[in-house]
């Protein structure tokens, strides 16, 4: 099975530890890293101190207002989504 894996923001970062551990022992994951949380302290420290994999997909979403990030991430999503196709994803 293969299975995209959205993250962005800190508290996904902590959860994809755990769960993508897990998941690839199994299943083929994509991890797509929106890239609303871009600097070192925000995002980099996290996928090097938990030892999260590296993203295969980072979309470099930041700046802007909420609706122009969100409008941005969506489209950039989608365009993974189409490439890819998994079987599942997991937000």
């Amino acid at each position: 099975m293969k299975v995209l894996t959205v993250v962005g923001a800190r508290p996904q970062f902590i959860k994809a530890a755990v769960v993508s551990r897990e998941l690839r022992q199994k299943h083929k994951e994509i991890l797509l890293h929106t890239g609303q949380h871009y600097d070192y302290n925000m995002s980099e420290q996290f996928f090097e101190a938990l030892n999260i994999p590296k993203p295969d997909y980072n979309l470099g979403i930041s700046g802007g207002t909420h609706a122009e990030m969100t409008g941005r991430m969506m489209i950039a999503v989608e365009k993974v989504l189409m490439d890819e196709r998994p079987d599942w994803v997991l937000i």
